[in-house]
């Protein structure tokens, strides 16, 4: 989810958290149990500093490590461990608690994401990614919000944030339904097709879908249960050239293949300048293909620039290059 998303969430517990007695019977430990709910809603996304690195870097990591079983079991120990340094009257065992419970819940419901975790390392790298809930869902922050205002107009914070789980528990289910729908129209419309992507949007009834057979890549939208093809383009083997095999150890083109499986490939010349293009097929937005990895290389093949990332103009992607060069 997003950090607004995350934000409200751990606000949310903190409300919840006033069911437990040992809570609310002590100004210290309630003190430090809301501080820790909030801090362990956003600690496990700490990894988004990796963009300061570079995108391949934040690409490959990112909800990785820090949203594996060892750091959800890490996470609480540090965070109550640093509270109780400033509020040493707390209940330390209901401030872990709490902490774990906040930290769980952000990985947790990261899962519903397209983009997944890593929450089974180190037993798997495999990415976890149930694709139901897009990163920012207003249903879901606006539902926060709304709980957050009664709450804050005199309502019992318990039952208002219990209230809320239970509604939303029902919104998921509904998401896990229409989307198994979705699939089964894909399906119906795509004959033959297999690694079928099903991704939401921020409206409900609209999602992104993908699709490979046998010979073609599609792409298109979901309105319910309407499909809408978009794109259809054949399906080409990636050639193992020389100027493949040395763009493919790039660490840009690494990182865009690790996490995208739905993806088609282009090769272009420029004079003597060769560019080689990944473009992942799942997430079309106004007739463009705004993920990418692009590699330039000599006719000697080695690489001179490259890059992959969030781009929404070829002009921008060539500054990215540029830069990159620089």
């Amino acid at each position: 989810m997003d950090t607004g998303t995350h934000i409200v969430m751990g606000i949310s517990l903190g409300g919840l958290a006033m069911a437990d007695p040992a809570v609310v019977s002590n100004p210290a430990t309630m003190t430090a149990v809301v501080s820790g709910v909030i801090i362990g809603s956003l600690a496990p996304d700490i990894d988004t500093v990796l963009k300061l690195r570079d995108n391949a870097v934040y690409i490959r990591h990112h909800r990785g490590a820090t949203h594996s079983i060892p750091a959800v079991l890490m996470w609480p120990l540090l965070i109550a461990g640093g509270l109780y340094f400033f509020f040493p009257e707390a209940n330390l065992l209901h401030l872990w608690l709490w902490s774990f419970l906040a930290v769980f819940l952000h990985v947790f419901v990261d899962i519903f994401n397209s983009y997944g975790t890593q929450a089974l390392r180190p037993f798997s790298d495999r990415w976890i990614a149930l694709g139901v809930i897009n990163t920012f869902d207003p249903i879901i922050f606006g539902a926060h919000v709304l709980a957050l205002i009664i709450w804050a107009f005199g309502a019992n914070p318990v039952l208002t944030i219990s209230l809320l789980y239970i509604v939303l528990f029902f919104y998921y289910i509904a998401r896990f339904a229409l989307q198994a729908a979705i699939k089964h129209a894909v399906l119906n419309t795509i004959p033959g097709a297999t690694n079928v992507f099903v991704a939401p949007t921020m409206r409900f009834f609209h999602w992104r879908i993908a699709a490979d057979t046998d010979r073609h890549h599609f792409v298109g939208r979901a309105y319910g249960r309407t499909i809408n093809i978009y794109d259809k383009f054949m399906k080409k083997e990636m050639p193992k050239n020389n100027l493949m095999q040395a763009a493919m150890k790039d660490k840009n083109i690494a990182a865009f293949i690790s996490f995208s499986p739905l993806y088609r490939w282009e090769i272009n010349e420029y004079g003597e300048v060769f560019e080689v293009r990944l473009i992942d097929l799942r997430y079309r937005s106004n007739d463009y293909y705004p993920f990418v990895a692009v590699a330039h290389l000599d006719k000697d093949c080695n690489i001179i620039n490259s890059y992959t990332g969030w781009i929404f103009s070829e002009d921008k992607l060539r500054k990215k290059l540029d830069f990159s060069h620089n």
